[in-house]
């Protein structure tokens, strides 16, 4: 759900509240969709805007991490307000808008005011710097052309979106609203009534007012006049604004399955037992913790889309050729038969003659006749010499392709154990180092800038068994490598799910034997950090590092192993790092 207007209204009064006079420290654009202040006032805050699916704006006690290039739009922003203090934040018409006012100083030294506007509409959202005069320096997403009704294009002047002309709410005393509503249609439902007129309210909170004032929701405008003359809406109405003009109260709705479902501005009573409302500590904080297992999942998505599309077209384009390969393969196996129509024609020449279609020879390999086809522009010798050509290119053809098909074996595996990589990547040092891995192996192209940095080499996961024993998982090809071969000692144990793609964990025991709760432990770390993440049981093969060995050639992340043991566990999530 997006944020609504009132949600909005009093998000505003807490921004305003902690940010007017903090000066910005830095900015990172952690994702696309995604840029997060970093403002120094009486306090270190963080100012985080999200303008992807269900746009937001929130004030968050940690930052987050940021790539190693920063985009352009990122580098503007630093360019023009980094050191600048915030002067004001505002709510235009009680619209899904906020706009931050900077004061900056210029190139020259002088001082300038430049406004943020961010643009929270939900199929739309948009992040808009404009300068003093309101014309756009850069957005973070471009749209409309010169002609269209409105454009959002730097060098052109801001043009807000169009309101729709609805009332405050907050400015609508009882007697302007007591009018409003006795003209009202006796036929409409009072929320949908109060929706079209009033600005900011939502349909969750119009149902609210209603149900406050009758006991149910879809209360008609010519019921409650006949009943009161709409003087329970009133009085509804009169306690919503109060709140409204407080500042509103943020809340958290969650259904019979503890789920969240809704952010309110007010305390919501229409489920009645079955759902739950409970207040929040603050707006900001009702934003994050809503969105909270979203904000992973987005970023996480967002981190890896576009090497995820990448590697996915290699994958078809791998399997598609492997395919052909496979067939021709197929069929050069049969090449036995070409040389024996070869031999039958070679020993039929006397009687074949220029311009034949078919020849039925006596087949003295497998008894009977046999019809071959001729080409009958060719000689008897032409076509016999044609047969034999044909067997010796399939001969050839098998060595070629027997070589082509494990190769493509091996590298649609090593692309499936990409794509399941990317599935568990969760900062941008794993899609960083993934990126990075793919460059190497030729997935993908390298970067043309030489200079850029090589992502610095992220250390293996590391986890404390519940006997206090370390355990080692590794978060990609690359770092399973660097594990198995160069942090893990020979005699250090080493797990993997079996048969299936997935990371390299190592029990570090020295040699010793580990206690079966800890093999357990590091068995169901290894089967989480793998395809097999979903199953209810999974098979983890367990053997001491010695016996991991690198196949000649082979790509990052693949191993032989023997001298194994299997032992079958639930995948285990991580509960904590060591």
């Amino acid at each position: 759900m997006a944020l609504d207007a009132l949600f909005l209204a009093g998000l505003r009064r807490e921004l305003a509240a902690a940010l007017i006079g903090a000066r910005v420290d830095r900015i990172g654009q952690p994702s696309r969709p995604s840029l997060i202040f970093h403002l120094r006032g009486e306090q270190t805050r963080h100012l985080c805007l999200w303008a992807g699916t269900a746009p937001r704006v929130w004030l968050s006690e940690t930052g987050l991490e940021n790539p190693p290039e920063p985009p352009m739009f990122c580098m503007l922003l630093r360019k023009y307000l980094t050191g600048a203090r915030v002067v004001a934040v505002d709510q235009p018409e009680l619209d899904r808008l906020l706009t931050f006012t900077f004061a900056c100083s210029d190139l020259f030294g002088g001082s300038e005011t430049r406004t943020l506007t961010v643009e929270l509409l939900g199929r739309a959202p948009n992040v808009i710097l404009t300068d003093g005069d309101g014309v756009i320096t850069d957005c973070l997403y471009r749209a409309g052309g010169l002609g269209e009704k409105r454009a959002v294009l730097p060098g052109l002047r801001y043009e807000p979106p169009t309101g729709l002309g609805k009332m405050d709410p907050r400015t609508a005393d009882a007697a302007v609203f007591g009018g409003l509503f006795r003209a009202a249609e006796g036929g409409a439902e009072i929320a949908g009534w109060l929706c079209g007129h009033f600005a900011g309210l939502a349909p969750l909170t119009a149902r609210e007012l209603v149900f406050r004032a009758y006991g149910e929701t879809d209360t008609r405008v010519a019921d409650a006049l006949a009943k009161d003359g709409g003087a329970a809406l009133a009085a509804s109405w009169d306690a919503f604004a109060a709140v409204l003009r407080g500042g509103g109260e943020p809340c958290i709705l969650r259904d019979e399955t503890g789920t969240m479902r809704e952010l309110a501005c007010m305390p919501i009573r229409q489920y009645g037992s079955r759902w739950t409302c409970e207040r929040a500590e603050s707006f900001s904080r009702a934003v994050e913790t809503f969105y909270a297992s979203r904000n992973a999942e987005e970023r996480r998505r967002q981190l890896t889309a576009d090497i995820t599309k990448q590697v996915k077209t290699r994958r078809e384009r791998v399997a598609r050729r492997l395919g052909n390969q496979q067939r021709e393969l197929a069929a050069a196996a049969d090449r036995e038969t070409l040389r024996e129509n070869g031999d039958l024609l070679t020993s039929s020449l006397h009687v074949m003659k220029k311009g034949m279609a078919s020849f039925e020879a006596e087949d003295y390999y497998r008894g009977g006749t046999r019809v071959i086809r001729l080409d009958p522009l060719k000689t008897p010798q032409q076509n016999a010499a044609a047969y034999y050509k044909d067997y010796t290119k399939a001969k050839n053809a098998e060595k070629i392709l027997t070589t082509l098909v494990a190769e493509g074996r091996e590298e649609l595996a090593y692309l499936d154990s990409v794509l399941a990589e990317l599935a568990m990547a969760e900062t941008l040092g794993d899609a960083a180092e993934i990126k990075s891995e793919l460059a190497d192996a030729g997935v993908l192209k390298a970067p043309r800038d030489k200079k850029r940095k090589a992502p610095k080499p992220a250390r293996p996961m590391a986890f404390t068994a519940p006997d206090g024993t370390r355990v080692l998982v590794g978060r990609n090809n690359v770092q399973n490598d660097a594990l198995t071969f160069k942090t893990a000692r020979r005699d250090d144990l080493w797990l993997h799910v079996q048969k299936l793609h997935g990371c390299h964990a190592v029990i570090c025991c020295a040699g010793a034997e580990p206690a079966e709760a800890t093999l357990l432990y590091a068995a169901g770390l290894a089967a989480w950090f793998s395809d097999g993440r979903n199953a209810g049981k999974v098979p983890v093969d367990y053997t001491r590092v010695r016996f991991v060995k690198k196949p000649a050639g082979g790509r990052p992340g693949a191993v032989l192993y023997t001298d194994y043991k299997t032992v079958v566990v639930s995948p285990r999530a991580p509960e904590g790092t060591a």
